[in-house]
């Protein structure tokens, strides 16, 4: 009996601790998703707002970030089977050292656009609870959903989730 009474306080306190990283996003006036204008990897800006009317995948990342190289992989995979009008991948690095970032780009190059924030202006405004965090962005730049660490046995249902936001179900 003790040991359901703790396996049923765990999913307690795993549903507390979900709805409190979810509260800034739900108290945001209708999930808009922060704009931003950064730098990318290859010397242009990229502006959220600019992307209206395609669905994008938001990922923070920093080179110390082990499960943010087994992400990179994934996400040229996902950045391949998309159409690149419909939708796009910015990925954030945090480094507060650039040059971090490209010697983790020389080894893991990325196909979607990296951008930086060495100041953590964006993880700021997007309440990032941890590393890597990934938003889930609607066609009307509303945030449909945010993920928390990365697993490759997670990658099925985000990947379904994007289809839906692509096919317009979501």
């Amino acid at each position: 009996m003790a040991t359901n009474a703790r396996v049923g306080m765990r999913q307690i306190g795993r549903s507390i601790l979900l709805l409190l990283l979810l509260l800034p996003i739900l108290a945001s006036a209708d999930n808009r998703a922060p704009d931003f204008t950064l730098p990318t990897q290859n010397g242009t800006e990229i502006r959220l707002s600019d992307l209206k009317g395609q669905v994008v995948y938001l990922d923070f990342w920093a080179s110390w970030c082990g499960p943010c190289r087994q992400s990179f992989p994934w996400m040229n995979q996902l950045h391949k089977q998309n159409d690149p009008d419909q939708f796009k991948i910015i990925a954030i690095n945090l480094d507060s050292d650039e040059a971090r970032a490209r010697k983790f780009l020389s080894n893991l190059p990325a196909e979607f656009t990296v951008a930086f924030d060495p100041k953590g202006v964006t993880a700021e405004a997007y309440h990032l609870p941890g590393m890597p965090t990934s938003y889930l962005i609607d066609r009307q730049g509303r945030v449909v959903s945010r993920h928390v660490g990365f697993l490759v046995s997670d990658t099925v249902k985000i990947e379904e989730n994007i289809q839906q936001l692509l096919q317009g179900e979501k």
